[in-house]
């Protein structure tokens, strides 16, 4: 009885130190508005996230991507969808198509349009205009 009880715990152990394989596709449940802002004088786009994206905030997720090296200087990268020449900020694709990195270890460092495996916890972003709609928290390479 107790054998199965440690199988069991060891189990549990386990799956709470699982992370999530999401896809691009899977943050494509979000829809976007028009919103003026005051204290700007400019219109963003605001985020309304789906059912689907809601269930994976906060959790920890693993994503595959080009990384931007946008301000390596001061370890700003983003993860995209496609290399730099397609990216959201270029014309290609939309918000959705890029998470901003909140690195683990401010050590690591990245090249432009280097193809990694980025682990982290998800966090949705409606608030802050300044920042991406998706930001992965304490991101590592895998």
């Amino acid at each position: 009885m107790h054998r199965y009880l440690i199988i069991i715990f060891l189990f549990i152990i386990k799956l709470s130190f699982c992370q999530t394989q999401i896809n691009w596709e899977d943050l494509e449940d979000v829809q976007f508005s028009d919103m003026y802002i005051d204290s700007i004088g400019e219109y963003v786009l605001y985020p309304y996230f789906g059912p689907s994206v809601k269930e994976i905030h906060d959790k920890k997720v693993s994503i595959s991507g080009y990384i931007l090296a946008l301000d390596p200087d001061n370890g700003y990268y983003v993860l995209s969808k496609g290399p730099f020449a397609s990216c959201f900020f270029c014309g290609a694709g939309g918000p959705e198509t890029v998470i901003e990195l909140s690195l683990k270890s401010v050590n690591d460092s990245f090249f432009m349009d280097q193809f990694a495996t980025i682990t982290g916890v998800l966090k949705l972003n409606a608030d802050d205009i300044y920042r991406c709609v998706y930001i992965l928290e304490n991101a590592q390479a895998k």
